[in-house]
């Protein structure tokens, strides 16, 4: 029998407008944005619908909106009762990915992620840094290149993407430095990302007690189906292990490619990527072309789904 995961995106997915239509097709959806800026107490769903850009693009307001447009989403595939064998999120994704197979409450989840994106904006004003994806080198090829560049500077392989796909993280001087050599080792692109911190690096250690703090005073339950972890590559199914991995998740690179492909290897056939953009599909397709992905943030696009 072939298998589904839904699949959540993380930052860079956003774009103003996000959840909009969806909100105002689906009256589930809409009341989940309204108890969204009831529990954070200003107007996310402005923000997400109306930007301006770089509101939205703040970390301690992406991270929010990128979680509740894939809860209002995920509303949608519920109401439809849709079948979903395995759940996985990039980074961020990866706090929706659990709160779709009942790890914690929506509110939970949400003051989670408001804390996480706040503690990380603090971590990124404090520690500037840079992030590059570097296409077209092997991972031993790119181990080679960060072992070069670190006397410039800090500087880690932070999302293991896809095949050539792997994205840098660090201090902006360890970041161009590891650029340069990559180039010249042969990467067909280097390219600077628009972030504001430098996500999975040791930059973000500011963060990690206070998340850890927050994680704790969660409550977690065990998922009703697991997640592919983003520092392991395995499903993960305990509440307990759970709040352990999203620990280590801040500061441990995200292995994309991995958790796919192990995905693949326990018979997932069929993605749909729950909430904002297209990015994972994106992933996917250059991970395997055996394994269709189906966006779906609004009616119309889980209608392509059923059919």
């Amino acid at each position: 029998m072939s298998k589904t995961i839904l699949l959540f995106p993380g930052q860079g997915a956003q774009y103003v407008g996000m959840g909009k239509v969806l909100s105002e097709t689906f009256e589930p959806a809409k009341q989940l944005l309204k108890k969204a800026d009831e529990v954070l107490g200003f107007e996310l769903s402005k923000i997400m619908q109306e930007g301006p850009e770089d509101t939205l693009k703040s970390t301690d307001n992406t991270q929010p909106a990128l979680y509740v447009c894939s809860c209002m989403a995920m509303e949608l595939l519920k109401s439809k009762n849709l079948s979903f064998d395995y759940v996985a999120g990039h980074s961020l994704g990866e706090y929706s990915a659990i709160y779709a197979a009942g790890g914690f409450s929506f509110e939970d989840g949400l003051r989670l992620v408001r804390v996480r994106g706040e503690l990380m904006a603090k971590a990124g004003e404090l520690k500037p840094g840079a992030m590059s994806a570097v296409l077209g080198l092997s991972e031993a090829d790119l181990n080679a290149v960060l072992g070069g560049a670190q006397s410039a500077g800090v500087v880690v392989a932070a999302n293991f993407n896809s095949p050539g796909q792997i994205v840098i993280s660090g201090s902006k001087e360890g970041v161009a430095k590891a650029g340069e050599i990559a180039s010249a080792k042969g990467a067909k692109k280097v390219v600077p990302l628009p972030v504001s911190g430098a996500f999975h690096s040791p930059l973000m250690e500011y963060a990690l007690p206070k998340l850890k703090e927050a994680i704790e005073k969660t409550a977690f339950s065990d998922l009703k189906v697991p997640v592919i972890a983003n520092v392991t590559s395995e499903p993960v199914s305990k509440g307990t292990e759970l709040k352990e991995l999203l620990a280590k998740q801040l500061l441990s690179p995200v292995r994309w490619q991995q958790g796919m492909e192990k995905a693949i290897s326990l018979g997932v056939q069929r993605g749909i990527e729950v909430g904002s953009g297209k990015v994972l599909m994106g992933l996917m397709r250059s991970i395997s072309r055996e394994v269709r992905v189906y966006p779906v943030e609004t009616e119309e696009q889980f209608n392509a789904v059923a059919e």
